[in-house]
């Protein structure tokens, strides 16, 4: 249904290592004043996966799955390996374990971290097992660049072109109808919101007024869960526009700071209402991805 420019793209290798869990403070003080000690970024995560609740854990921003990031500097800046990695790689790419025991194991990009500036891939348990912090891991980045032809009102970023495809987007009255998960509406959207790009990084649903919550079942929200941020804009950044909408991908877990809460990474905008959701339970990437038929069969 959907055109894309497909023979224009490149394919391209980006690499990381898995990235060390880190602690800036000992602390987090969470929206109602409370001081609490708890897991948060980075390193393996061995139980929690694409798939699973990312609400209800004791933890904060934790990231499922490998957390991955560049180390490396570079003349055009010490973080220019690490920004391209981020930038280039987009969910549903295949990531290639190079170093280490579980060396040629596969994986799949599933979401972009911002302020730590991650990128989260799934693997199988098996191979968890036998990974290490410092692993390297290669990502064939594969969608920057990607156009819509036939909606050109309709932007696209951060997803892989064959995942795109095997989502079953709809065409309904001169719109694309895009199955999601959850309708989240703008006004409860924080950390992340007014960066000028999102080719990197994501941003947060604040989980804090329980009406809202209820109302539209946030509750209950999964890692990969694709979902519609009613009234936002993100063609050339995050901002709030009423009749917008944007699709995303739930990305990291909830969170007690303020201002904080399930992260999310962004894969489609439009600003005039080209966008129509299609509520579907099943609207994951580790769905269409075939990554956790014990959880949807």
């Amino acid at each position: 249904m959907i055109e894309l420019n497909i023979d224009k793209l490149v394919m391209m290798s980006v690499m990381g290592e898995v990235a060390p869990p880190v602690v800036r403070e000992h602390y987090r003080i969470t929206h109602d004043g409370k001081p609490m000690a708890l897991p948060g970024v980075g390193g393996i995560t061995y139980n929690v996966r694409v798939g699973d609740h990312a609400v209800g854990w004791a933890a904060d921003h934790v990231e499922p799955g490998v957390s991955v990031m560049n180390k490396d500097t570079h003349p055009m800046g010490e973080r220019a390996a690490n920004t391209a990695l981020n930038m280039y790689a987009a969910i549903g790419n295949t990531a290639v374990i190079v170093s280490g025991d579980a060396k040629g194991d596969r994986g799949f990009v599933t979401g972009k971290h911002g302020g730590i500036e991650h990128v989260l891939v799934d693997f199988q348990p098996e191979t968890l097992d036998r990974m290490a912090v410092g692993d390297k891991i290669l990502v064939k980045s594969y969608g920057l660049g990607m156009e819509i032809l036939n909606y050109p009102a309709v932007k696209v970023m951060n997803i892989d072109p064959q995942l795109l495809m095997s989502i079953d987007i709809a065409e309904k009255d001169g719109k694309l109808e895009v199955p999601v998960a959850r309708l989240v509406p703008a006004a409860v959207m924080g950390s992340g919101l007014g960066h000028p790009q999102v080719y990197t990084g994501d941003y947060d649903i604040q989980l804090f007024d329980e009406g809202t919550v209820l109302g539209y079942d946030l509750g209950t929200l999964k890692f990969g869960d694709i979902v519609a941020i009613i009234d936002a804009d993100h063609t050339y950044g995050r901002i709030y526009r009423k009749g917008a909408v944007t699709i995303g991908v739930v990305v990291h877990s909830a969170c007690v700071i303020a201002g904080h809460g399930p992260g999310v990474t962004s894969v489609m905008t439009c600003s005039g209402g080209e966008i129509v959701p299609r509520m579907e339970e099943k609207a994951n990437i580790a769905y269409y991805l075939g990554l956790r038929p014990d959880v949807f069969k």
